[in-house]
């Protein structure tokens, strides 16, 4: 089975603004990478509209009406200090919705081993009933719930490896013994949260912060010891990858040194887990990530690796 790409130009029209780092430059570097002659053996797919049922499992139905009224006819308003919409963002939040329910559903069914949701705007700061930090719908959220409502999936693994730690799926799973939350970030950094005392009711959030400057040695060891382990005593069903790339060494929104080999280890280890306990199942989600060099040589050396399963 092959791996799987989901994209859509739709995204390339959330308009953020001029000098916004989370810019439609974004996906046209990502999309340049995987042009590449070593990637021909990708499945590539236009992601679908929106799922509002598969929303509706994570945000309450005011929430989403909300957010799509709140697309301005012309120019951008802004829901907080960081997190604009323009007339063309809900079409690419919808598309968004849409690719990670079409991921989950190809992975699950068996049409690919693994797939790679290249579409923004990014997810994982978003609330049940709050966008923040660029994000409107929490993609991830809805990728492990739409595993769980529509294909049996008993137990969901989200591994975050942002730079930022993902606030808005540890307050979505904070109860939820079926869907172990698991972080290693850069602390002290935006949102703020994400601290090792921070577990959940149920002891299945995993919180691994880094400081800044910490380089792949110490990322490597994060996840060896705290967070790998944890994955990989839950037996998921499927693991859902917050795929972040802002911890690159040239990134100007955060302050570790990690390389693109250092992602591409992660994923092989979380393949490694995949392969044991759900059938090599993994749905990754695009999250930050905003030198476009550091992004696009980050998530070509991710895919390539999901690639090999």
């Amino acid at each position: 089975m092959t791996t799987l790409v989901l994209s859509h130009p739709a995204c390339l029209d959330h308009d953020t603004g001029p000098g916004h780092p989370e810019r439609p430059g974004r996906l046209r570097a990502i999309a340049e990478a995987l042009d590449h002659p070593r990637f021909a053996r990708l499945r590539r797919m236009d992601a679908p509209g929106i799922d509002r049922a598969a929303v509706l499992r994570v945000h309450p139905a005011d929430y989403v009406d909300a957010i799509e009224a709140a697309a301005p006819e012309r120019g951008r308003v802004y829901l907080d200090p960081d997190t604009p919409m323009s007339a063309q963002s809900f079409t690419a939040i919808a598309h968004c919705v849409g690719g990670v329910v079409a991921a989950v559903d190809e992975v699950m069914r068996g049409g690919a081993k693994n797939a790679f949701v290249a579409m923004r705007p990014p997810g994982h700061h978003a609330g049940t009933a709050s966008p923040m930090g660029f994000c409107f719908f929490n993609n991830a959220a809805i990728a492990a719930r739409h595993a769980q409502a529509a294909h049996g999936a008993e137990r969901v693994a989200i591994l975050d490896f942002d730079v930022h730690h993902g606030n808005g799926t540890q307050e979505i799973f904070w109860s939820d013994a079926s869907v172990l939350y698991a972080s290693s970030h850069q602390m002290p950094l935006f949102p703020g949260t994400g601290g090792r005392d921070e577990r959940g009711d149920h002891d299945t959030i995993v919180n691994a912060p880094l400081r800044a400057g910490d380089n792949g040695e110490i990322f490597r060891e994060a996840l060896e010891t705290a967070l790998l382990p944890r994955i990989n005593a839950f037996h998921p069903d499927v693991i859902v990858i917050s795929a972040g790339f802002d911890a690159h060494r040239r990134d100007p929104l955060g302050g570790l040194d990690l390389v693109e080999e250092d992602f591409a280890w992660a994923t092989a280890r979380l393949m490694e887990i995949a392969e044991k306990h759900a059938k090599g199942r993994i749905v990754s989600v695009l999250e930050g990530g905003y030198d476009l060099e550091g992004l696009a040589r980050s998530a070509a050396a991710h895919v390539e690796t999901l690639m090999g399963a």
